[in-house]
């Protein structure tokens, strides 16, 4: 009953803070303005859920792997979806995705930086393919935009004879740029703006300051490489045009 009653100031919080969102965003009049009350409403249940799960199985490998495993697959699909679903589009961003979260996690376990460990792993991971998704859906949105607003643009050089990729180079270099730029400003304002999460997490853990900003910096930099591979294989992918793409919703 205790731990029940703990619960009370955070649901009555919750409850606030989603009642100030909805008010604000119709207040606006703002189209889908119950979107991100639905959305606080939805993490919290599956974050309820996951944590009572993780609860029992964060020191065991097999369970820990197939929840890195199910995060990547939801967070592909909805990258996917974001962009414009296909099965070729899902089959895209999964290895854009994978190559980029592949390679940062074997840097970071391999050079000793993190212990190798289950709970390190599905720490480092979920943050990780998090923010895959959200540059990969970042920059297929970015890049999308950007093919429709310069349409014309793109047409005459294809009518002076550029390849498809040519045609739209400029336009992918600076989706590419676009995508990172939320993370880039996280990470350059870390500790002047912000206190990101697992640096307070860390040190709510009982873990010191200074090893809770090694780690955090450890992070920042993993989202910034997983992130860069990401975009530019995803874009390098969507880049040669030979019709004007959907405008993304």
């Amino acid at each position: 009953m205790t731990e029940l009653g703990a619960f009370v100031p955070t649901l009555l919080c919750l409850s606030l803070l989603v009642a100030l969102t909805m008010t604000v965003l119709r207040g606006f009049k703002a189209p889908h303005s119950t979107a991100p009350a639905l959305a606080i409403l939805r993490g919290a249940a599956q974050l309820a859920v996951i944590s009572f799960v993780l609860s029992g199985v964060i020191t065991s490998p097999v369970f820990v792997t197939a929840a890195l495993l199910i995060m990547f697959t939801v967070a592909a699909a909805t990258a996917a979806r974001r962009i414009g679903w296909s099965w070729t589009r899902l089959g895209l961003v999964s290895a854009s995705m994978a190559a980029g979260i592949a390679a940062t996690l074997a840097i970071i376990f391999v050079t000793g930086a993190i212990p190798f460990t289950p709970r390190y792993a599905l720490a480092i991971g979920g943050i990780v393919i998090g923010n895959a998704m959200t540059i990969a859906t970042l920059a297929g949105l970015r890049f999308a935009e950007s093919v429709n607003d310069r349409w014309e643009e793109v047409e005459g050089w294809l009518a002076l004879g550029a390849t498809p990729r040519q045609s739209t180079r400029e336009l992918a270099h600076a989706a590419v740029y676009s995508a990172l730029i939320p993370s880039t400003d996280q990470t350059k304002t870390t500790g002047l703006v912000t206190l990101p999460g697992a640096f307070v997490g860390a040190i709510f853990g009982g873990i010191s300051p200074l090893e809770a900003g090694r780690f955090q910096i450890i992070v920042l930099a993993a989202i910034m490489a997983a992130g860069s591979i990401t975009a530019v294989i995803t874009i390098a992918a969507l880049a040669p045009v030979r019709i004007r793409p959907d405008r993304p919703h």
